[in-house]
């Protein structure tokens, strides 16, 4: 009977197949199963209830087929995707981990997830505050506004910061992390709902509607008479060809992300790369898995802005397993506004 009473339903979302362009809801699979809350005999794993779920740029690459290998694994069609999330540990082989525990780290896009290795997941320190941060503000999103603005761009006070995407997940944080470092900031977004966010409630100088702009390199003269000390870059194509011929001598380029050009088949080019050597600018990509060993720290200065008011963050939270594949793929039409969550469970 105990055996049996360890099985519970877990509703899962697979990968149905691999995607060329733009991926669709039909691309995933809501797929009906169950788990066992039990971790195999003398192992140092744990079963996680899943209670909030990531969506992140990042996984349009994993849900296609590389001949060669990307920077992240592809997903396996058939099987269950994965994703940052946070979760409650229910049952556990691990010395460090107990029953209850509340953790981050990568986990599956289901509702209970047997966990093997515990490298890449940490305990939360602040359940005080929403745990859904610790998708966002404080978890990965997060953390990489910080390491890219901090360790890549490496700011001084005055600055000229523009940042792209900027009412994202990343992008409303570079912004506010800008702002208390004493720099000029201004960010892009696509639609006017996002730009009127952008200054009222994340402190922006100036933003303004890329789609409502024929030509971005004169809109960035507009907003930068004097030029962008530093571009935090999360979209690419026209928009950093056109940012390039406006940076500032020794101007820096942090380069997270180009969602831009996630579901080209063919990327596009970037002409005005002869800048970089005019202009003696320097462009740096980054991972931030790279300065986890960071982390606790980040963590700390993180939760003190939100607990001061010094930092605010907006999410678009979903419903349930089953909203997934649609909040997942609305990340790359624009259709949500802040981070992009999926709540599986709220205890």
């Amino acid at each position: 009977m105990a055996a049996a009473a360890a099985e519970v339903s877990n509703k899962r979302v697979v990968l149905k197949r691999h995607v060329t362009g733009f991926p669709t809801e039909d691309d995933m699979e809501l797929v009906p199963a169950t788990a066992r809350l039990a971790v195999p005999p003398g192992s140092a794993a744990v079963v996680l209830k899943n209670l909030y779920l990531s969506c992140d740029p990042y996984m349009r690459s994993r849900m296609s087929r590389h001949d060669e290998p990307s920077y992240v694994p592809d997903f396996v069609q058939g099987e269950v995707l994965t994703a940052l999330g946070v979760s409650k540990v229910v049952e556990s082989g691990h010395q460090d981990y107990k029953p209850g525990d509340l953790v981050w780290g990568m986990t599956g896009c289901e509702e209970y997830t047997l966990i093997t290795n515990l490298e890449s997941h940490f305990k939360i320190n602040h359940p005080e505050l929403p745990l859904s941060y610790y998708t966002g503000v404080l978890g990965m999103p997060g953390f990489t506004a910080y390491a890219g603005f901090f360790e890549v761009a490496k700011p001084k006070k005055g600055d000229y910061v523009f940042v792209s995407a900027a009412s994202g997940a990343v992008g409303q944080l570079v912004g506010q992390l800008a702002k208390i470092t004493g720099c000029y900031v201004v960010g892009s977004a696509g639609s006017d709902e996002k730009v009127n966010l952008l200054k009222t409630k994340f402190g922006f100088d100036d933003a303004f509607n890329y789609k409502k702009e024929q030509d971005l390199t004169a809109t960035l003269k507009r907003y930068f008479p004097e030029g962008i000390d530093i571009y935090f870059e999360n979209v690419g194509g026209a928009m950093l060809d056109a940012v390039l011929l406006n940076m500032r001598l020794h101007g820096r380029v942090a380069v997270c992300g180009m969602i831009s050009q996630y579901n080209l088949e063919q990327p596009e080019g970037v002409r005005n790369l002869f800048c970089i050597v005019a202009k003696r600018i320097r462009m740096e990509g980054f991972m931030v898995t790279e300065y986890y060993g960071n982390y606790r720290k980040f963590e700390e200065e993180m939760a003190g802005y939100l607990k001061e008011g010094k930092i605010t963050y907006v999410e678009d939270v979903a419903e349930g397993i089953e909203s997934y594949p649609t909040a997942l793929i609305g990340l790359f039409y624009g259709r949500n506004t802040g981070k992009q969550l999926v709540a599986v469970a709220r205890d």
